[in-house]
């Protein structure tokens, strides 16, 4: 018998074998309660479902970047050292080539606005992800949003208005129209 072959069965055996002895549960921690998953349900949706009540306008939110954003992508959202944020020519640079120096930025590649919001809100500043107020999550929102020249500096970012935003990029994605599964989306 070869060597491999020996081996993989006394894995499978330990396995096995070890798999009898785990308990169900640890001891460790406890249920969390309604009030502690709400916390943290925080998801946005393409349709703007889960946007918290607030706003913020491009000037909010160009303060706001240039404190907490402007050091990891830029004062302006080209220039880096981190991913570039403002695509060169929103309405011509199109992505979804292979071209591997082709830039993917919100302008150019991302489908809803409301990700933006939910991207910004969950997962930046990259040293403190999370700290960012609802009102400061609009801002920044906005700002990025005007940056790509997708809105003008009059426009207020919110709950209502940011779903009505048509990203360039939306036409290149196909909606997942399977049934089945327990997506939100049946």
């Amino acid at each position: 018998m070869p060597y491999w072959a020996c081996v993989a069965g006394i894995a499978m055996i330990s396995c096995e074998r070890d798999s009898k002895s785990v308990p169900v549960h640890f001891g460790y921690g406890r249920a969390a309660t309604n009030q502690e998953i709400a916390a943290k349900a925080i998801a946005v949706r393409p349709d703007g479902t889960g946007l918290p009540a607030g706003q913020g306008t491009v000037q909010e939110g160009a303060a706001v970047y240039a404190a907490k954003c402007a050091a990891c992508h830029g004062v302006t959202g080209v220039e880096g050292p981190f991913n570039i944020l403002v695509a060169p020519d929103s309405a011509n640079a199109v992505p979804f080539d292979r071209a591997p120096q082709r830039i993917r930025a919100i302008g150019n590649y991302w489908p809803y606005a409301t990700t933006v919001f939910d991207y910004v809100r969950r997962a930046m500043p990259f040293n403190a992800p999370g700290s960012l107020s609802d009102n400061e999550v609009y801002g920044v929102t906005a700002w990025l949003l005007y940056a790509n020249k997708l809105i003008d500096t009059a426009t207020v970012i919110n709950a209502k208005t940011l779903p009505g935003i048509v990203m360039p990029a939306r036409k290149y994605y196909v909606t997942d129209s399977r049934k089945g599964g327990d997506g939100p989306y049946e």
